[in-house]
């Protein structure tokens, strides 16, 4: 009887232990709204557990199925810095010059497969915590570039908002794809806001414009990215506006992004940027209030590491764990519309190959935006080169065509010096022989 009652007790639990990892709970199930299946796993999660995802390098966490994830990509001309050959296009300064958004929108489709393709590699090796692995491409930057000192004018696509604007709206919807579920990729609009240089003083540089050249200069490309192409993702800026650190900015991210914009994605800071808000702009004294704060400003994941301060945060009353599960969600919202949590047969992109990387179609897509983006330069009535008298330079060129002159001078003079002491040796030797 004893036997039969243990039997009895072994089966039961054997068939409980199965039932239990037969069990889907809500947000593996596919069938469910997305934010339906965020909401059941954020309420899962420790604090601990939370806060170690709202940073670029989030670890798995196994026993709820969470794959570890480096959220720090990019691909402003085709996929960067991953181990995998990839086609490479023309810089964007490059595309703006083509003056065709068409194109560039097939070729940014043709990068995001390639994103994909490394990516599903990496998931099939499992070194998805590798750094440019990922799906979240922190692309494009559509700052407006000015002033060529600023030294990263190359990654943008010039000084007019309006071109700017479109050639963006192309890269994302290239990117990001058309599937009404799924997102190819992620693309990240950067760096909001206000930032073109001067490069060097980024990290404690104060921007100061006024109303009408933030809105009409600044702003129009950010504003047609987020409303018309529906980007994911955001990155705030190193610098200060008005005197707070973009990524903790009232005036950029709460009022003018989240509110008067309705932005739905995710923002992110630039690596280490909320590290400047103690260091670099000094505007906090700690990493508890620097962290508190970014995150209450809408700034979701950090590509750093002062979001660990949370926890003491939360503990010291600075902002609580409901607060921290807003921003949660959003990034936990894009990961499900990437498809990392859905099986491969519900996921349009989870079976892109690596035989798209530098395929045919792709090396003459390059070549096409390569012939697009040449401009020739016409000299006109020879106006090159601009050394002409008729020709107001400034100052500081001037200076230098100076010094180019005495030089010039200078180097005339010595070799007329020489000719004349080699003449006169000349003539002494004869006269010497004829005295002979």
């Amino acid at each position: 009887m004893k036997h039969k009652i243990l039997l009895g007790y072994l089966i039961a639990s054997c068939c409980s232990a199965v039932s239990l990892n037969a069990q889907v709970f809500p947000y593996q199930d596919t069938s469910l709204p997305i934010s339906q299946r965020v909401d059941d796993l954020v309420s899962r999660m420790t604090l601990e557990e939370k806060i170690s995802q709202m940073m670029f390098n989030a670890p798995s966490i196994d026993r709820l199925g969470i794959p570890a994830y480096n959220w720090w990509n990019e691909c402003l001309h085709g996929v960067a810095r991953c181990k995998e050959k990839v086609t490479v296009f023309p810089q964007p300064i490059g595309i703006a010059a083509s003056f065709n958004p068409e194109e560039w929108q097939k070729a940014a489709g043709m990068i995001a497969d390639e994103g994909r393709a490394v990516y599903n590699a990496a998931v099939k090796r499992g070194n998805t915590s590798e750094r440019y692995t990922g799906l979240t491409f922190w692309t494009p930057n559509i700052n407006i570039f000015r002033d060529p000192r600023w030294g990263r004018g190359h990654e943008t696509y010039g000084e007019d908002p309006h071109l700017t604007a479109e050639m963006g709206i192309a890269m994302v919807k290239g990117l990001q794809g058309n599937d009404p579920d799924h997102l190819k990729v992620s693309a990240c609009a950067k760096h909001f806001a206000v930032h073109s240089g001067p490069e060097p003083l980024r990290h404690s540089f104060n921007a100061t414009v006024s109303d009408h050249d933030l809105y009409d200069t600044y702003l129009p490309a950010f504003y047609r990215l987020v409303t018309e192409a529906k980007v994911s993702g955001i990155m705030c800026a190193y610098n200060r506006f008005d005197g707070q650190p973009c990524c903790g900015s009232n005036k950029l991210l709460r009022k003018i992004l989240l509110h008067d914009w309705g932005f739905k994605g995710y923002v992110t800071s630039d690596c280490w940027s909320i590290s400047d808000f103690i260091y670099g702009h000094k505007t906090h004294a700690d990493s508890i209030s620097a962290a508190s704060d970014a995150v209450l400003h809408g700034t979701d994941l950090e590509c750093g590491n002062i979001y660990n301060s949370l926890d003491q945060a939360v503990k010291s009353g600075f902002i609580t764990e409901d607060q921290i599960d807003i921003s949660l969600k959003k990034l936990f919202k894009i990961r499900f519309r990437l498809g990392m949590f859905d099986p491969a047969d519900k996921n349009p992109y989870a079976h892109i190959s690596e035989n798209v990387l530098e395929s045919d179609a792709h090396r003459q897509q390059a070549l096409k935006m390569a012939h697009q983006s040449m401009v020739l330069l016409k000299n006109d009535k020879s106006l090159l080169p601009l050394y002409n008298p008729q020709i107001q330079i400034s100052a500081e060129s001037e200076t230098k065509r100076s010094i180019f002159r005495e030089k010039d001078k200078t180097k005339r003079s010595k070799k007329e010096s020489a000719q004349h002491s080699k003449s006169r040796n000349k003539s002494f030797v004869m006269t010497s022989v004829s005295a002979l």
